[in-house]
C-alpha cells in the first residue's frame, strides 16, 4: 500500500474478507490508538498458533496501521522508517544476505532468519541492505 492508501487498510483484501475472532480481539486489545507494533502482532501469532498473515489481516480488516517494524522499515516516528545504511557491511552478513536474495530482494522472513542467524538484531540486516541498496519484501504481515 502507498502513502496515500494509509487508513484504508481493508481495501488490500477481497470484498467479504474475515478475520477470526479470536484473532480479532486480540489485535484490538493489544492496539494503541496509534495502532499495533509489529512485535506485538507476531506475539499474537505465537499465542494464538496463528501465520502472522492471519494476524496482519485481522489488523487491516480493522483499520489499524502497523508499527514499528522489527526491520525497522516503517512506522517509526517522526521519520517513517530507522534504516540506516552501514557501512561497511560485513562480509559474512553480506554475503548471507545474497546467497537467500529471491529476484535481487530479501524477504523478511529471510532477513529474520538471517539476523538468527548471525545473532545479530534485524535491523542490523535492514541496515546491511540498505548499503548494499537490496530492498526487502514480503512482509510476513502483508504490510508490504
Amino acid at each position: 500500500m502507498t502513502h496515500q492508501d494509509n487508513g484504508h487498510f481493508a481495501a488490500k483484501h477481497p470484498k467479504g474478507a474475515a478475520a477470526a475472532v479470536a484473532i480479532a480481539q486480540a489485535v484490538l486489545e493489544k492496539s494503541s490508538p496509534h495502532g499495533l507494533s509489529c512485535l506485538a502482532a507476531h506475539q499474537i501469532a505465537t499465542q494464538l498458533n496463528v501465520p502472522p498473515r492471519d494476524v496482519g489481516i485481522a489488523v487491516d480488516l480493522q483499520e489499524i496501521p502497523i508499527r514499528q517494524c522489527q526491520l525497522g522499515l516503517f512506522g517509526h516516528s517522526p521519520q517513517s522508517k530507522s534504516v540506516r545504511p552501514i557501512n561497511p557491511v560485513n562480509a559474512e552478513l553480506s554475503d548471507a544476505i545474497k546467497a537467500a536474495l529471491h529476484n535481487g530482494r530479501l524477504s523478511c522472513m529471510e532477513a529474520w532468519r538471517i539476523a538468527d542467524a548471525l545473532a545479530i538484531p534485524r535491523i542490523d540486516v535492514a541496515n546491511a541492505c540498505e548499503a548494499l541498496k537490496i530492498k526487502i519484501n514480503q512482509c510476513q504481515l502483508g504490510a508490504f
